[in-house]
């Protein structure tokens, strides 16, 4: 086999690891690993990039990072970064999601964006906007789980959330009259449909997003929802890509919603991803993986909580001892992975000039937002206390994990982040991620009820009620005291210590 390129994953700190050594099963040479750190890191990444000897770096570079990345990418000329920060345009904000499908011709719902300018978004809401709106946050990561995308059925209602919310710009979009009330994520590679689904709006809810009450569906994608989506990966030039499409009910019109290369994707996706780009990145002398065309339809028969344990499927090619060609071909379909074009700096849309829209007077308050963008990334949770919205903010949450977290805080008190484990979705890695922007959950051992206290893991209701009667004569003054109850010896002190505390 010829030379392989260097291949160098690249992660970022408190960033989910999309792609990570069992991805590449096969590949025969060492990967490499670099690390951005946020903040003034940006010349000692290069220069490890450049020491590494890398030519590919693999990796989704988050909304916050990626004016920085552009840079770097600029100092590292032989570097190929995959997706491309070209193709990755997209990932930084819906705005940008707009841009990309206006330069490209891909069909989206009429959108108006208004930088700096309330009073003409208010104007256009009142007097030409039709209802119902789907207003949304246009800036920040996109893995909200739909918190942060809004219906408005009339003026009076966009005008109160915009006051509240006080989005910048304001991001507006006709609402589609959504076939099934429901919505069609797809995710591709190399350009074909690999994996799609409908995601219904829950009882009550008009947004699809499992997090939020959605189910899904494996069956009956239709047709112009694939096209519509392959359509758009190559005007991207996408490796790999996602889309999430609407249907208007009313003449079967397909629309892109939302589209990038950051999505949720279960292990066995992420393994076809790699497989493909070991074919791409050998030049054919890895084997093309073969993904036959509504395959989902099957393994969506899965149970989910199976479905994300299962890695590295694959499926043969049908091969006939008879002339059956038409048996042969992909059902209904002739979509094939094919080879990404590489991308060119003429396939940026034109971005609107944000520093030409600000005035003088809120340049200053501009700069300290951006300022605050770090501070938002490790924000602190407490899973005890925290709303389905703060969970998703994790980085590289997904929807349905995020939603299992949250009803298992419902009945369980966590009090470290190694009580996640109980959930098959959670492993050591995610944990170590998510670390840094956990906030201290360990329990008041003084103050704590025994409703709480039978809820911490460890301590059953039995043990709760020893504790409660040792706390009538003595107050807790040093977490040590749990040695002197019966029943607590060295490993159940060494379990508990890490989950109870004196003071709040």
């Amino acid at each position: 086999m010829s030379k392989l390129p260097k291949v160098g994953f690249l992660y970022l700190d408190y960033v989910l690891r999309f792609f990570d050594y069992s991805n590449f099963k096969g590949w025969p040479e060492k990967i490499e690993e670099v690390t951005y750190h946020w903040g003034n890191d940006k010349k000692r990444f290069i220069k490890e990039v450049k020491a590494k000897k890398i030519d590919i770096l693999l990796g989704n570079i988050p909304s916050t990072a990626y004016e920085t990345f552009r840079e770097i990418a600029k100092e590292l000329p032989h570097v190929r970064f995959v997706p491309s920060l070209e193709t990755q345009f997209a990932n930084k904000s819906k705005e940008n999601v707009t841009l990309f499908c206006k330069k490209h011709d891909v069909s989206i719902p009429k959108t108006k964006i208004f930088h700096n300018n309330k009073e003409k978004a208010y104007k256009y809401l009142k007097e030409k906007a039709t209802y119902p709106q789907i207003i949304k946050k246009s800036y920040g990561p996109s893995n909200y789980g739909g918190y942060y995308v809004h219906k408005a059925d009339n003026f009076k209602e966009a005008y109160d959330l915009l006051e509240k919310e006080k989005y910048d710009p304001i991001y507006t979009q006709n609402g589609i009259d959504l076939k099934y009330s429901g919505d069609i994520r797809v995710m591709l590679i190399g350009h074909k449909p690999v994996c799609a689904f409908w995601r219904f709006s829950g009882k009550g809810e008009w947004i699809t997003n499992t997090s939020q009450g959605g189910t899904m569906s494996y069956e009956k994608v239709p047709m112009n929802a694939l096209e519509l989506a392959v359509k758009a990966s190559k005007a991207a030039k996408a490796e790999y890509w996602a889309c999430d499409i609407a249907i208007d009910a009313n003449d079967d019109k397909p629309y892109i919603l939302e589209c990038a290369t950051a999505f949720a994707a279960f292990p066995y996706i992420r393994d076809w991803i790699c497989q493909y780009l070991m074919w791409d990145f050998s030049n054919g002398k890895f084997p093309k993986p073969h993904v036959p065309l509504y395959s989902w339809e099957e393994l969506g028969k899965i149970d989910s909580s199976l479905l994300r344990t299962m890695r590295h499927i694959g499926f043969s090619k049908y091969k006939p001892s008879f002339d059956g060609a038409y048996f042969v071909n992909d059902r209904n379909g002739s979509f094939d992975m094919e080879k990404t074009l590489l991308s060119h700096p003429s396939d940026f849309p034109e971005e609107f000039s944000a520093e030409l829209l600000l005035t003088n007077d809120n340049k200053k308050e501009k700069e300290e937002d951006n300022k605050s963008k770090l501070d938002e990334i490790i924000n602190k949770i407490n899973f005890n206390t925290a709303t389905l919205t703060d969970i998703l903010t994790l980085h590289g949450m997904e929807d349905e994990l995020a939603l299992e977290i949250y009803e298992y805080a419902k009945e369980n008190i966590i009090t470290d982040i190694s009580d996640l484990f109980d959930l098959e979705s959670v492993d050591a890695h995610m944990a170590s991620i998510w670390t840094e922007s956990i906030d201290d959950m360990r329990i008041d051992i003084n103050s704590a009820d025994e409703a709480t206290l039978k809820k911490i893991k460890g301590i059953g209701s039995k043990l709760a009620n020893i504790i409660l009667d040792y706390r009538e004569d003595n107050e807790f003054v040093n977490i040590e005291q749990l040695k002197e109850i019966e029943g607590i010896g060295a490993n159940k002190f060494a379990q508990l210590k890490s989950r109870l505390k004196i003071g709040e």
